[in-house]
């Protein structure tokens, strides 16, 4: 017997003006199914500690399933190591750390960043600011009539000034889905490295980080069935060892004198 799926999402069954509910706005957020909306209910009814931060039982218990939750994400984008992956409070969050800290160790005047002229704000603002901040310049892949990204016009624009490539993997606007592995290659051939936005991908595609050999991805919980305010940020190990902190707090702290 097959389950109907409506079922798992309580939202659905209502009425509206006299018919069932559709929901068709999944590119700006996903509904909860019950079993996710339960999991919360239970940890704040039977656990709510801080992780990281006890040594008693429901500490050690509320550590345990965020470090599991963080091993499963790594086994989910088929990424070499959980110190790869950053919880945030979402995508325009995970992209706004790479901004920040690559800019710090990275990004100089005269130096280029090149975005596509599709990109969501979250993924064209923290840019903006850095290239104003840093003295650099913000370069832009036209589109064309069909809403794809004109790739002669990102081979021009790709050159040694380049410090990072960042685009969206699916458009969430168009839902055009951008030629990322040949973005990629060609962006490593310079060295330069390539962030995507994959806010839009992760309940659509597989996505696997070490085939694509993506440097970083963004993406958060509430577009694929998750909590709001929850997020990943993917980077590889060998960037985030070279860039800065964005926030300090307790979990950095060593020894305390």
């Amino acid at each position: 017997m097959t389950t109907d799926l409506r079922e798992e999402f309580p939202v659905l069954q209502q009425l509206i003006h006299g018919h069932r509910l559709a929901y068709l706005d999944n590119a700006a957020t996903t509904l909860k199914p019950i079993k996710v909306v339960e999991v919360v209910r239970e940890h704040y009814l039977m656990g709510a500690s801080n992780i990281h931060r006890g040594i008693h039982y429901l500490s050690e218990q509320a550590t345990e399933a965020y470090e599991n939750t963080r091993q499963q994400v790594k086994e989910f984008v088929g990424a070499a190591s959980t110190n790869e992956i950053i919880f945030t409070s979402g995508t325009t969050a995970s992209i706004n750390v790479v901004a920040r800290s690559f800019a710090k160790a990275f990004i100089q005047p005269g130096d280029e960043i090149i975005i596509t002229e599709m990109e969501h704000h979250s993924n064209i603002v923290p840019w903006q600011m850095v290239a104003e901040e840093q003295g650099a310049e913000l370069k832009i892949i036209p589109i064309n009539d069909k809403g794809e990204l004109i790739l002669l016009e990102f081979d021009k624009l790709l050159s040694q000034k380049t410090k990072i490539v960042s685009l969206n993997y699916i458009s969430n606007s168009l839902g055009t889905i951008n030629p990322v592995e040949s973005i990629i290659k060609k962006s490593h051939a310079l060295d330069v490295p390539v962030l995507l936005d994959c806010a839009q991908v992760m309940s659509h595609m597989p996505l696997d980080v070490k085939s694509l050999d993506v440097d970083f991805v963004a993406f958060s919980s509430h577009k694929m069935f998750g909590p709001t305010g929850q997020g990943v940020l993917y980077g590889k190990e060998k960037w985030l060892e070279k860039m800065p902190p964005v926030f300090g707090g307790g979990d950095m702290i060593d020894r305390v004198t």
